[in-house]
């Protein structure tokens, strides 16, 4: 599995924007199916010829995102042709057998079945193949081993941490040999630590991989950008995900999906520069999204920028941003203020 059978790949064909499903399968409200009817019809909306992709995965709603992604394809009557769908493997679906899930208490909003983690090479096979059967009569072609990073810090000691290694390595097996039957036309990895998306492609022959709120105006370490960097050599597809640090830096209260405390010194420093960077926005005639977007969007060796919304109306708003042209002064006047590293755009 080393990665050099990725020298001189063909990238894979990925539109600029990859639609994220979480909100289908009900994180944090329970949504209505004709408003996730009508997020899905929008995501259609674009090029005719131009095929869309939807990332989704088990974990979401409990496999309840997966089902609903299929029947509102199929209620809209689209093509398969047209459509890519991407699931991040590693959760199953069980029966609800407690008032309230157990994978992820809280999180997600009248679900009817419970989850429970399988990542091995036996349990990433079940996996998909439950996978199809919630989107069919769609299927995923693009897969990957979910939250990698996650299962790897749960680990009690160095011992455990290197066994759970290897079952992801084995879970990559299985995912290299539906891609080696052409069952699947990529294998990729996604998470939110960086340096595990490192420490896989350095073992595991990726065609794809997508990484969470580690690239972003406010966080884009130079080691990062040139591992990217080395990635587009190897013609690895970067797919960049959560680009507003879990929405802190256009409005929320949580950063990188944890609340900010305002009374610390660290929590004031990202109000102060959240501050700052909608100050600029505001001068400049950029809305932060935008630069957030634009930012993340032209780093090198970026392929696509995944968003996610329940709203319908914001569905080509985040589609145009691919287009939107930040002022240069803008920039300048970012690294200007310490905002940014290096002038960029």
């Amino acid at each position: 599995m080393s990665k050099n059978a990725n020298k001189n790949k063909a990238p894979l064909p990925l539109p600029q924007v990859v639609f994220g499903t979480s909100g289908l399968g009900n994180l944090y409200e329970d949504i209505p199916y004709a408003s996730k009817l009508q997020v899905v019809e929008q995501c259609m909306k674009g090029e005719p010829r131009e095929i869309t992709v939807f990332d989704s995965a088990g974990k979401y709603g409990a496999g309840l995102s997966l089902h609903v992604l299929g029947k509102c394809l199929q209620d809209l009557n689209v093509d398969s042709s047209r459509v890519l769908i991407s699931n991040k493997l590693g959760w199953f679906q069980t029966p609800l057998l407690t008032q309230e899930p157990t994978f992820e208490p809280g999180v997600w909003k009248g679900i009817k079945n419970d989850a429970e983690q399988r990542i091995s090479y036996k349990g990433i096979k079940e996996c998909y193949r439950q996978g199809n059967e919630l989107l069919y009569p769609y299927r995923a072609a693009l897969l990957s081993v979910h939250d990698p990073d996650e299962y790897l810090s749960t680990a009690d000691s160095a011992e455990e941490a290197q066994l759970r290694y290897t079952e992801i390595l084995e879970a990559y097996r299985a995912l290299l040999e539906l891609r080696e039957a052409g069952e699947i036309i990529g294998v990729g990895v996604g998470c939110k630590d960086w340096k595990v998306v490192q420490r896989i492609a350095a073992d595991v022959d990726l065609d794809w991989v997508m990484i969470a709120n580690s690239l972003t105006i406010h966080s884009h370490p130079q080691e990062l950008m040139d591992f990217i960097e080395e990635l587009q050599k190897r013609g690895v597809c970067v797919v960049n995900s959560a680009v507003f640090n879990g929405g802190f830096l256009t409005g929320g209260d949580h950063y990188n999906y944890r609340l900010v405390d305002r009374s610390t010194k660290a929590g004031q420093d990202l109000y102060d520069w959240r501050d700052q960077f909608w100050s600029i926005c505001d001068k400049h005639g950029v809305k932060p999204a935008e630069a957030c977007f634009n930012f993340s969007f032209n780093v090198p060796g970026v392929a696509s920028i995944a968003l996610n919304t329940t709203k319908p109306e914001k569905v080509m708003p985040n589609i145009n941003m691919t287009s939107k042209i930040i002022p240069s002064a803008f920039w300048e006047e970012m690294h200007a203020l310490g905002l940014l590293e290096r002038v960029f755009g």
